[in-house]
């Protein structure tokens, strides 16, 4: 029995101050934090502003301001999940700031103190397939230009693409010819991150890896001689390969080259020395100093220029530290955070970072070095709802198969109103990855659905980052086995704990997420309804060979599940789209028409093999709306669709909410 004061109504229907619209208002967080002079600038999300990233500057007294109006969108596509968008020093005396246009890739530099002056165009329009794209952005104002990840499409085929470090020039040379562009390195690899230049401009050093490689299995740190003209030399290898991850590298004030490398079985912080590739681990530690490179251009470490580094680091959850690299002693900061992102950026005795907890939404942060003292420097949370309102996250582990280990955040039901009868029921929520991690922080999404009774527990499954090399390895050619287990497993565990009830329970996700859920309907009897959105539902499509994803993903397959040619019926047989006529239960599906990641025909293929069943379901698509919804009208119409099929087959009647069309 819940233990609130208050009148008794069914689990469910529980009256709620967190409405849709504010839950989906505050979704998002900042990100892709950085130093300009004395200012701090990063990305912000605008759902009510048709989803686009606002670039947002702090001066020194704390004001805050968006130089940059709609519809301008700071937002990269460099392998469709995109990277560090912007870059900025102080040229001349002032600010100067480049970023990325999400609507044309291009990039454009502006001087901010100026508003009078639009924006000018530094790259040209790509006029082939995806056109010209860039991420992982660094300003050098002494050369005259900006360094990224070029990504260059060939051909119309999202495989047809091509990715290289480049230079483009300051003086807009490049705006409207591509041969103004330098290639600093040949494209030697299929994918790379930005190139990072020591202090003394004298060695430039960058990541890289081939398919079926991704950034998580195995990847190149690279390095390159920089001649007096910026041309890279001498390009080699110094340490990584196909089963060791470098995520990040960086150079300290003092010329040491660090990275962040998993060749201990966890991302531990390393000196590597540029001559022999001679790696040092400074911090020896079961613990992740780094993560999943899905975005180009994370910080997981940032050097100051006394000789100690800012780190994130953790088992799960990520926090902050200072790491003495002399000692390899971490002293950690101050503060009620529990979760830090992957943005650092570091000046003088200041880091920044962007952080939360299960009570805050995520906030950007200063740490002092000199004193050791935190306080909030932007995008501060607010008490959007009365915190009473809002779920108690609890920390757990359940057992899988196997007695295999399973790490979940539960949040339980909870409104100080209303008491309620009985086992609550529940909704597994699935993250996104794969090769991802569900973060306890305030998400008000969350808490739209506790606070009327219905319980949501995250499940970071076997292959989620966090937990090591080996937990994540616990998901290769078992994607659709594991996953589903070890959901099933928390499932399973909240019953018989009596705090679920098992014939109220469902499964949502997306994406990656999206898949589990599918495959969870079409494999396990445990829940009674799902939410899936814009899903992966046939893997021979997502494949490389069926071209319907994008090159980064189009051969994750072959780790997740096995080399297509050598287990082609393993394809078939855990793919839901060819097991409609297992599912017997309601589901919602919905779907973004401009997703180029999980395309539309996944979703309508799947409906074609359900089709005629009888089997109640709605699928609501969203034009504008790509991989990850962003508009503020699409998550309030989705979360209202998701909760009034909940109250369809729970049996309870939400409030304020309509039903929900099912079709046959």
């Amino acid at each position: 029995m819940t233990t609130t004061t208050g009148s008794t109504t069914p689990h469910g229907a529980w009256p709620s101050p967190v409405d849709a619209t504010t839950a989906a208002a505050h979704d998002g967080s900042p990100e892709f934090v950085g130093i300009v002079g004395d200012d701090v600038w990063w990305t912000a999300p605008r759902p009510a502003e048709g989803g686009r990233r606002a670039l947002i500057r702090r001066r020194p007294d704390g004001t805050e301001e968006c130089p940059l109006p709609a519809p301008w969108n700071v937002r990269s596509r460099v392998i469709e999940y995109g990277g560090t968008p912007w870059a900025g020093a102080v040229v001349d005396g002032a600010p100067l700031v480049v970023f990325a246009n999400f609507a044309d890739q291009r990039l454009y530099a502006f001087r901010p103190d100026e508003p009078q002056t639009p924006p000018r165009p530094l790259t040209p329009v790509g006029a082939v397939g995806g056109g010209l794209r860039w991420a992982d952005l660094t300003l050098h104002r002494e050369r005259g230009e900006v360094w990224g990840v070029l990504e260059e499409f060939t051909g119309d085929k999202p495989t047809d693409v091509r990715r290289v470090p480049a230079a483009v020039p300051l003086d807009g040379s490049a705006a409207d010819d591509r041969a103004a562009v330098r290639e600093l390195a040949p494209a030697t690899h299929r994918f790379v991150t930005g190139p990072r230049l020591s202090p003394d401009g004298t060695r430039a050093a960058w990541t890289a890896w081939d398919h079926p490689l991704m950034p998580w299995d195995g990847t190149e740190l690279r390095i390159a001689d920089v001649t007096a003209d910026g041309t890279f030399t001498a390009a080699r290898t110094l340490i990584g390969g196909p089963e060791e991850s470098v995520t990040q590298v960086g150079w300290a004030a003092d010329g040491t080259l660090l990275a962040a490398t998993d060749r201990t079985g966890w991302w531990n912080l390393h000196r590597v020395d540029p001559a022999t590739g001679e790696a040092v681990n400074l911090c020896a530690r079961q613990e992740e100093f780094g993560n999943a490179l899905w975005k180009l251009g994370h910080h997981w470490f940032a050097p100051l220029d006394d000789g100690l580094i800012a780190v994130l680091h953790g088992v799960g959850a990520l926090r902050l530290g200072l790491l003495d690299p002399a000692t390899g002693e971490v002293t950690d900061a101050p503060g009620h955070w529990t979760e830090w992102n992957a943005t650092l950026a570091a000046s003088g005795s200041r880091v920044i970072g962007v952080a939360g907890s299960a009570r805050t939404s995520y906030e950007l942060v200063e740490l002092d070095v000199k004193t050791g003292r935190t306080r909030v420097i932007g995008s501060a949370h607010h008490d959007t709802v009365d915190p009473a309102y809002v779920p108690d996250a609890l920390a757990r582990t359940f057992t899988g198969p196997g007695g295999r280990e399973v790490h979940a955040q539960v949040y339980p039901p909870r409104n100080p109103l209303v008491t309620a009868e009985g086992p609550a029921p529940y909704v597994i929520w699935v993250h996104g990855g794969p090769t991802s991690r569900a973060a306890m922080v305030l998400d008000l999404e969350i808490a739209y659905f506790t606070s009327r009774g219905i319980g949501v527990a995250e499940v970071n499954y076997g292959g989620s980052t966090g937990y090591g090399r080996a937990y994540r390895n616990r998901l290769r050619e078992q994607w659709g086995v594991v996953d589903v287990e070890d959901c099933a497993a928390v499932a399973e565990g909240l019953v018989a704990e009596g705090v679920a009830d098992p014939a109220r329970l469902a499964i949502r996700g997306g994406s990656a997420g999206g898949w589990t859920s599918a495959a969870a309907l079409t494999t396990t009897d445990t829940y009674a309804c799902g939410t899936v959105i814009y899903p992966i539902l046939d893997l021979r499509g997502w494949s490389r060979e069926g071209g319907e994803t994008h090159d980064f993903e189009s051969e994750y397959l072959e780790s997740l599940i096995g080399p297509l040619d050598e287990v082609p019926e393993r394809y078939r047989d855990r793919s839901p789209v060819h097991h409609g006529d297992r599912i017997d239960v309601p589901f919602l599906l919905l779907q973004g028409l401009d997703d180029v990641i999980c395309p539309p025909v996944q979703c309508e293929r799947f409906l074609e093999a359900v089709a005629g069943r009888g089997i109640p379901h709605a699928y609501l698509t969203f034009e504008g709306e790509s991989h990850g919804f962003r508009r503020l009208d699409t998550m309030v119409t989705c979360l209202e669709a998701e909760l009034a099929l909940y109250g369809q087959v729970f049996g309870f009647t939400p409030e304020g909410v309509a039903p929900l069309e099912l079709h046959t």
